[in-house]
């Protein structure tokens, strides 16, 4: 699954994308934290599929599993 996720310096300034589109995983976390269903976000961008939002997930999970996050008060650091 995370073969989906690419990493180009020329594409979105090497941030992680879908398959060397322009959807940075960034963009996608965020459609689904604000609340987008997959279905919404596949509704809207036709040229994804479900397997991308799902690497995007895996992808973010796989992230934060190998990191570090200290809270501190209100604030968060990683």
């Amino acid at each position: 699954m995370l073969e989906r996720i690419t990493i180009n310096p020329e594409i979105c300034h090497g941030k992680p994308t879908i398959r060397n589109k322009r959807y940075t995983v960034e963009s996608i976390l965020e459609y689904l934290s604000g609340g987008d269903s997959i279905d919404s976000i596949l509704e809207e961008f036709k040229d994804l599929e479900k397997e991308d939002i799902l690497a995007c997930i895996t992808f973010a999970y796989q992230m934060l599993k190998n990191k570090t996050i200290n809270i501190i008060g209100d604030e968060i650091s990683a």
